[in-house]
């Protein structure tokens, strides 16, 4: 894929050109991620190093370099998350659209496999079972409502 062309949804369907995009987008923003922090981590210590302004309580230097430099380290947290967001995209896109059918599709057959089974269980029962009239104990027709009803 040239520089000059861009990404379309129809050319992340496979899990080839789903990489590709993801290594092409991780060359991409890693180095602005390390330039951000380098940055960041440049800016802090220059705006330590100035003196404190008059009126100043003791620490509100350093709280005010913390402050001026903190946008730059989530500027290059917030890059790099999107890399992670990227890898979520693929692992989401192929669990929903490539899995799932063939997940659905196996429930679907041992589904069917069970109902087989089932309804050949009731056509045929095992001979050892055979329905026939109930076994009387000896204890006669007393206790015959409550096995009925249990």
């Amino acid at each position: 894929m040239s520089a000059a062309s861009k990404w379309t949804p129809d050319m992340l369907q496979s899990p080839a050109d789903r990489a590709t995009h993801l290594e092409q987008r991780r060359a991409q923003l890693l180095p602005i991620v390390d330039d951000l922090r380098r940055l960041a981590r440049e800016v802090q210590a220059e705006v330590k190093e100035y003196d404190s302004i008059e009126g100043d309580l003791p620490g509100q230097a350093r709280l005010r370099a913390w402050y001026v430099s903190n946008p730059l380290f989530k500027a290059a947290d917030d890059v790099e998350q999107a890399i992670a967001d990227l890898i979520s995209f693929n692992g989401r896109f192929q669990k929903s659209y490539e899995d799932l059918p063939v997940k659905r599709e196996t429930k679907r057959q041992r589904k069917a496999l069970a109902k087989g089974k089932a309804k050949q269980a009731i056509e045929s029962p095992p001979a050892d079972t055979a329905p026939g009239p109930p076994e009387k104990s000896h204890f006669g027709d007393v206790f015959d409502g409550l096995r009925r009803g249990a």
